[in-house]
């Protein structure tokens, strides 16, 4: 899916889903998918397995990417990006974000600062690869469309 508009309108359980997690994770860094069709409908948090050590990364192995695209499967959605936290560190991308980064893919991030979720930001990695261009992320009305956790991705 080709995105043109970088904007996400995220529900208050959206919201707060990835917030808990990465507050539930904290001081290490918490990972997830991001799921939906026309927009962001659910989160399928996955294992951070990475051997580096999830306190300063994260890794989505093949096999959670698998998972990921099965439940938005199941869920009638399609795999739309990830997130994850930065604890103790703004919540922009950091280098090793950009060498791991998918295009297309929206890349939501939450710093966590002593187990409290703070700012959250979106990003899409550019065309050429070589940064990310930072998206507007927007707060929607959970009655909006359904009682489902839900975020509109245009």
């Amino acid at each position: 899916m080709k995105m043109t508009d970088h904007r996400i309108v995220v529900s208050p359980a959206v919201d707060d889903a990835i917030r808990r997690h990465g507050e539930d994770t904290y001081p290490h860094e918490c990972c997830g998918a991001l799921v939906g069709r026309e927009g962001v409908t659910a989160t399928v948090p996955l294992p951070n397995t990475t051997e580096e050590g999830p306190r300063r990364r994260f890794l989505v192995r093949p096999s959670d990417y698998r998972l990921a695209e099965s439940r938005a499967t199941e869920l009638g959605g399609e795999l739309l990006g990830f997130y994850h936290s930065h604890p103790d560190h703004p919540a922009r991308p950091s280098q090793y974000d950009l060498d791991h980064a998918w295009p297309t893919f929206a890349y939501i991030i939450v710093a966590v600062a002593a187990g409290r979720a703070g700012d959250m930001t979106v990003w899409w990695l550019k065309d050429d690869r070589t940064s990310f261009e930072e998206g507007e992320l927007h707060h929607g009305d959970e009655n909006s469309d359904s009682d489902t956790a839900q975020a509109l991705h245009r």
